[in-house]
């Protein structure tokens, strides 16, 4: 069974997770961040930030050095650094006119991407000289607000979903603090702002999230027409896109576990696992989620009367519960645990207001057949 941690009586917006797990940062679909601490099998908020003027919409915690990145709907991003007894925001010049919608830390933390409405992505790298943190941008050829961005593994490569119905491939090869990367399967010559790859959804939708493979030589994303698309770079002239265009509600979320497991969630509230093999086919395996509805009783006692007052506004006994562990819509799919290529937890959120943890061995253990490859 997943681990259930209802964290909050509302949406959650974004999460992320520091390097030994031992605390949460959460936004509660407002201008805050909340960081909470684990005690006694419970998680507490240990520190909310509230730098931000309107909804945070993205956040990142740096597992190395530590830091945690923030952007919101007010057109700034945060880097913040725990001094000891409370966390101290540095601003970060990102020089946009529409909200930032989602911030990643590049995998040597020298750097990170944001997202916004303004039909760009700001690369943003700390200048010593002025203690701030200064952002390059990528406009062309994005048309339209940037949903979701993803790493490739050698710190310069950007993977960039938008409403504009396209994943890419960018460049972000900053000169001034780094060296010139070497050629790969994406292209040789990688001068800032190049776009590597460019690819179109299946029948038009938005691309709500892009997920490098662990060697960086696939590219999953997942769009609002409910397909899911993989592409395998490394077979370079031979590489096709391989789409599938589901039965199920779109996908929000879809995040590499190994080389060939992908899973995917969304709107129809329970995470499912794809698996893409060497012969460029895309499969469905299962529904990763096998809870059932538990059997209500004919009377409510007094106490949950009051929790349903609280959380659904009515005591009425209507039966409205789900057959799955989260409620409604999953928005986010994180890496918990595991060594790159053979990640073996992770976690989700969603409009519920839960943090749910998923282990593949106890899903493998549980579910007849199933096998992360």
């Amino acid at each position: 069974m997943p681990e259930v941690y209802e964290v909050v009586n509302g949406p959650i917006t974004c999460h992320c997770w520091n390097k030994d797990r031992s605390k949460l940062a959460i936004c509660p679909n407002n201008n805050e961040v909340h960081i909470y601490a684990k005690k006694s099998g419970k998680w507490e908020v240990e520190h909310i930030l509230t730098e931000h003027g309107q909804r945070v919409t993205g956040m990142d915690w740096a597992a190395e050095s530590d830091r945690l990145v923030t952007c919101a709907a007010d057109r700034n991003a945060y880097v913040w650094t725990y001094t000891g007894s409370a966390w101290k925001p540095s601003l970060v010049i990102l020089r946009i006119n529409r909200a930032a919608t989602v911030v990643k830390w590049s995998p040597k933390e020298n750097k990170f991407a944001v997202g916004s409405g303004a039909r760009c992505v700001s690369i943003c790298y700390f200048e010593k000289e002025n203690d701030w943190w200064v952002s390059k941008h990528i406009k062309k050829p994005i048309r339209s607000t940037v949903l979701s961005l993803d790493w490739h593994p050698n710190n310069y490569l950007l993977a960039v979903g938008s409403t504009d119905f396209k994943a890419r491939v960018f460049s972000t090869y900053t000169k001034e603090i780094e060296e010139k990367p070497d050629s790969t399967c994406w292209g040789k010559k990688m001068p800032f702002g190049q776009c590597m790859a460019e690819f179109t959804t299946a029948g038009g939708g938005w691309v709500h999230c892009v997920s490098f493979s662990p060697s960086g030589n696939k590219l999953c994303w997942v769009s609002h027409d409910s397909s899911i698309s993989v592409v395998d770079q490394s077979k370079e002239q031979d590489a096709v896109v391989v789409s599938v265009k589901h039965t199920y509600l779109p996908y929000l979320a879809c995040q590499f576990l190994t080389e060939s497991s992908i899973v995917a969630a969304g709107y129809d509230c329970y995470p499912v696992l794809w698996n893409y093999d060497d012969n460029n086919k895309l499969t469905f395996i299962n529904k990763l989620d096998q809870s059932e509805k538990k059997a209500g009783g004919a009377s409510m006692s007094a106490m949950n009367k009051f929790k349903q007052l609280d959380t659904k506004a009515t005591t009425a006994s209507a039966d409205t519960e789900l057959e799955s562990t989260h409620q409604n819509s999953i928005t986010q799919i994180l890496v918990y645990s595991g060594s790159q290529g053979s990640a073996d937890v992770f976690s989700t959120i969603g409009v519920d207001g839960r943090v749910v943890i998923w282990a593949c061995k106890s899903l493998e253990a549980a579910i007849a057949g199933l096998k992360f490859s």
